[in-house]
């Protein structure tokens, strides 16, 4: 799975609804909103500016998540992906 493909399943998991066992794992509708606008903004920046400026982006959204309590599970781990994507792309 490439940088993009990553960015586009994460924004696609993070639009959809949340599932009973996604609260379980500490989700909100408000932290899934904008986490999932987050990585828009990231997809956005690469697709205008091209992938150099991955080398601009720094996601801490797995800092973020934690101070959240979120727990790991199916939303965690699509986005740890996309994050992990996003700093190799600029390693």
């Amino acid at each position: 799975m490439n940088l993009t493909e990553a960015l586009d399943k994460a924004v696609a998991a993070l639009k959809a609804p949340l599932e009973p066992t996604d609260r379980e794992q500490g989700w909100t509708d408000d932290l899934r909103r904008e986490i999932q606008e987050e990585i828009s903004v990231h997809r956005s920046a690469l697709r205008r500016h091209g992938p150099w400026m991955a080398s601009y982006l720094r996601p801490r959204l797995d800092e973020w998540m934690a101070r959240e309590g979120v727990q790991p599970g199916r939303l965690h781990e699509v986005v740890m992906n996309a994050q992990t994507h996003l700093t190799d792309a600029h390693a």
